[in-house]
């Protein structure tokens, strides 16, 4: 865990003084008993806030108080075990990534959804309505939550100018304090990080053709798992809880790692040496929807929800905590925790450079055919890959 001077800077850092949010509760309907009073929500880590790690960030309570839905969350550290989640319990919505929004599609346990009833979804950006990993067949299952990359966070005493490739956590080498990279370095621990290893070899060695890291033929996803290999001898942790990582990177001497902005900003609020950067090679990243389950008992209340979470304000406020970028571009202005750059920061102009999470499947996006290795054989092999095999 964190040394407790590290979460005392954190909240002395971090802590803002909150304006009500006057527009948010204007804007929903006073509870008049047609709500059915609570809303269970599975979310990745810092989605949903409601001020108790930081009383500035909260854009539960207003929405509970207008609405009388109570929200309760269940946090999952990956898209897999949101997929588990979703399949196995009665849960409302889901924020979803697009490597488990069409699975959850395809296995029914998310439920289209009547935009007509979601006023604010007009004023979501023209560059996520209607895209391809929430809407098939011209139905959606869900609405656009936030978007971002997935970086390369790092020490800064290790790493006096920020680095320049993803070779830093692929290939060993002696880093510029002086010091071998072996033991120093993080992967993701999703089966979605092969992904991240053929964007890599996209650069690196070109004459594999990738040009698709999510549709790998036979050759390219042999390559893309001797990388991963190879990189295995340098991992000191495959991480997919966030707290764990960012003590390593406090406690641990891990010094590089892909990460979500969200640690990164914890990190650096506490007074820890940690920065981030989008290499040369590009970047994987996330396009997020909070899409409605299948068995959704609390239908007034989800679809309250989604109006709210695309309240500007409320947009504004999660991509300041999160390090992510919002879905609707009127939240990069006069939002006094992201603040006028802050949309900039966080990446606005990179959504072209950014190959988003999407679920590998036989039939390749690039138009190959039925050549590519489908996601439950990425499952496998992973697997095997972390246990050394």
């Amino acid at each position: 865990m964190f040394k407790r001077g590290v979460f005392s800077k954190i909240l002395a850092v971090m802590l803002v003084v909150l304006l009500v949010l006057p527009s948010v509760a204007q804007d929903m309907a006073a509870p008049d008993g047609t709500m059915e009073g609570a809303l269970t929500i599975v979310a990745w880590p810092g989605y949903i806030e409601r001020g108790e790690t930081d009383p500035a960030f909260d854009w539960v309570t207003a929405f509970e108080e207008a609405t009388g839905c109570m929200v309760s969350v269940q946090f999952a550290a990956t898209s897999d075990e949101m997929v588990a989640l979703m399949n196995e319990g009665d849960y409302d919505l889901v924020t979803a990534s697009g490597d488990a929004s069409l699975r959850l599609i395809a296995g029914e346990a998310v439920q289209g959804v009547d935009l007509s009833l979601i006023p604010s979804y007009a004023g979501v950006d023209e560059r996520l309505q209607g895209a391809e990993w929430y809407t098939v067949d011209g139905v959606a299952y869900g609405v656009p939550y936030q978007w971002g990359a997935n970086v390369l966070m790092y020490n800064t005493e290790t790493f006096p100018e920020a680095p320049t490739s993803w070779s830093v956590v692929f290939e060993e080498q002696t880093l510029p304090d002086g010091e071998s990279n072996v033991n120093r370095v993080q992967a993701y621990d999703g089966p979605i990080y092969v992904a991240d290893a053929a964007l890599y070899l996209m650069s690196t060695q070109p004459e594999l053709g990738i040009t698709d890291p999510y549709s790998l033929d036979a050759t390219q996803y042999a390559a893309a798992l001797d990388l991963l290999r190879q990189q295995r001898k340098l991992v000191s942790r495959y991480w997919h809880d966030v707290v764990i990582q960012m003590d390593d990177f406090v406690n641990e001497g891990v010094v590089a790692s892909s990460s979500w902005p969200f640690q990164v900003n914890l990190l650096k609020a506490g007074g820890a040496p940690i920065a981030s950067t989008v290499p040369a090679e590009g970047a994987t990243g996330w396009a997020d929807t909070t899409m409605l389950g299948s068995r959704s008992e609390n239908i007034d209340c989800a679809y309250a929800w989604m109006e709210h979470s695309l309240n500007p304000k409320v947009q504004g406020d999660i991509a300041a905590w999160f390090g992510s970028v919002p879905v609707v571009p009127a939240a990069c202005t006069g939002n006094e925790l992201l603040t006028d750059a802050g949309c900039s920061t966080n990446g606005f102009d990179n959504f072209d450079k950014i190959s988003f999470w999407r679920t590998p499947t036989t039939t390749c996006a690039d138009g190959r055919g039925d050549i590519c290795i489908p996601y439950r054989k990425w499952v496998t092999d992973y697997l095997a890959v972390i246990g050394g095999r």
